[in-house]
């Protein structure tokens, strides 16, 4: 990914020292699951059906919508290294817009991320749309 093209801007920690460079506020850096979130869930051990498994529409027009607003677009996967030219294929013939995929995303779901810059998770439940502001109760460290 060029880092000019998507305008990182340098960042400083309160003492003036260089961090890692930010994405301006209004530009989002979308990371999407695949399998169960743009397509059905396909298990790892039945890569036979990767190819052929249909794309849910409403997935592919809003993924797309984002890339053309300029947001960055990241699939990634628990599928293996093994299967990145089978899924590559598939984001290809469906037509999907995107700057990265990454694969070997541990399995077994209940994800916690834990990091130094903003997250904002979203559940996908069954149907893309685009995205609303809403307040939930979050887990965070004790002060």
């Amino acid at each position: 990914m060029d880092t000019q093209d998507h305008n990182l801007r340098d960042t400083f920690n309160e003492k003036g020292e260089r961090i890692s460079p930010q994405l301006p506020e209004s530009v989002k850096n979308f990371l999407i699951d695949i399998d169960g979130t743009i397509c059905d869930d396909i298990p790892n051990e039945e890569p036979e059906r990767m190819l052929t498994a249909l794309p849910y529409p409403d997935a592919l027009k809003i993924i797309n919508k984002w890339f053309e607003e300029g947001h960055l677009i990241t699939f990634f996967s628990s599928r293996t290294e093994e299967q990145r030219d089978i899924t590559e294929k598939w984001l290809k013939k469906h037509g999907f817009k995107y700057h990265a995929l990454l694969l070997n995303k541990p399995r077994g779901g209940n994800y916690h991320w834990i990091d130094n810059h903003i997250v904002k998770a979203t559940r996908f439940k069954g149907k893309f749309t685009d995205l609303v502001v809403r307040t939930h109760e979050i887990e965070v460290f004790k002060p």
